[in-house]
């Protein structure tokens, strides 16, 4: 896994320094397969990004929420300032949660006359598909937005789902769309459905009028998050994953889906990676040239890391031979203890940054 030609060809570094430095950037998302370490990168990139920005958020968007594991502490629904940070805070959320929260704030907004928009939506919401959570997904995506952060990180749920999120723009605009195109063909139908469910006090015109003020809200609300997202001044996707073949699978599919997406994704971080700085053959020449000299036990235990060794070797190469042109390949080093904790993950952090000198 030499990167002695990698200088001469004027490879990416390989650090997130580039994330770091461009200060533009406002959303970052963090995403991969599960288990690989998203929720500590997101955190160290936070970190990190901490140093250089007035104002950093870290979002879960993960339903098994892990970020009040990683920092130790107690971390909601609203943004939780980090002990040990001044302009470091953290939120778990929830979108489908979300959902409930949304269809409450519109029962407050409207008089009990208006029972009748309120079950329209409600049937609207639950006759697409997707569109429920991509509904609540452009609440979440407001709030964010509300509380005036410089740059939101966020660690997303595995891959599958972190796709449907990032697809949720375009579910969602294309079910306004039709919404909309039902409105201009059928005209004050859908005031008078609205009227049959039971409310608008009789005025289908009236209903009709506040449920598309309440979608043409959304919809710009959607095509504003699409917009940013598309932008890579403003957005980029951070993938992670880990030396092994399903998972470098994984992030060859998440990255042609990000492309497809319009996603701007230049970043791969490997983590628990065994020794990055040595090469398995080096390894391997110390290995046989003093395993006599090691008890049994030792030998059998230090034929399995080499084992893995080899195995994680093959997959990095294949990783630096798929993105080492175009993207910033990061190598993690496997620790010796957990992550745990502000002060581990400021020094962790540090190798995002300050990689491993593979030539060492």
């Amino acid at each position: 896994m030499s990167t002695g030609d990698a200088e001469e060809i004027d490879l990416p570094d390989p650090s997130l320094k580039n994330i770091i430095d461009q200060q533009s950037l406002q959303w970052v998302f963090v995403g991969g397969k599960g288990g690989v370490g998203k929720t500590t990168t997101s955190c160290c990139l936070g970190i990190q990004l901490a140093k250089s920005r007035d104002k950093v958020l870290i979002v879960s968007t993960d339903p098994a929420h892990n970020l009040s594991d990683a920092f130790c502490q107690k971390i909601g629904r609203e943004p939780t300032p980090i002990n040990g940070f001044d302009n470091l805070c953290a939120m778990e959320i929830d979108a489908n949660d979300d959902m409930e929260e949304m269809q409450r704030s519109m029962e407050e907004a409207t008089n009990e006359d208006d029972s009748g928009l309120q079950s329209l939506m409600a049937e609207l919401t639950s006759s697409i598909p997707g569109i429920d959570e991509a509904m609540s997904f452009s609440e979440l995506m407001k709030q964010v937005q509300n509380l005036d952060f410089d740059v939101v990180v966020f660690d997303t749920a595995p891959t599958g789902h972190t796709l449907r999120l990032l697809s949720f723009p375009t579910i969602l605009e294309k079910a306004l769309g039709k919404v909309m195109d039902l409105k201009d063909r059928f005209g004050g139908l859908i005031g008078q459905a609205s009227a049959m469910f039971g409310g608008g006090n009789g005025n289908p015109g009236q209903v009709q009028d506040m449920l598309m003020g309440r979608l043409e809200e959304t919809r710009a609300v959607i095509n504003k998050v699409n917009d940013a997202f598309q932008d890579p001044s403003l957005t980029t996707f951070v993938c992670v994953c880990i030396p092994e073949f399903l998972s470098i699978y994984e992030t060859e599919r998440l990255v042609q889906e990000l492309s497809k997406f319009g996603i701007d994704s230049h970043n791969i971080v490997v983590n628990q990676v065994l020794f990055p700085e040595k090469d398995a053959e080096e390894l391997g020449e110390w290995f046989e040239d003093n395993k006599d000299a090691l008890p049994k036990e030792a030998q059998e235990i230090c034929s399995k890391m080499m084992a893995r060794k080899r195995m994680q070797d093959k997959y990095i190469g294949q990783c630096f031979d798929l993105y080492g042109d175009d993207f910033h390949v990061v190598l993690m080093p496997l620790l010796d203890y957990e992550v745990r904790g502000t002060e581990k993950l400021k020094g962790f952090s540090e190798n995002l940054i300050d990689p491993v000198d593979l030539e060492e």
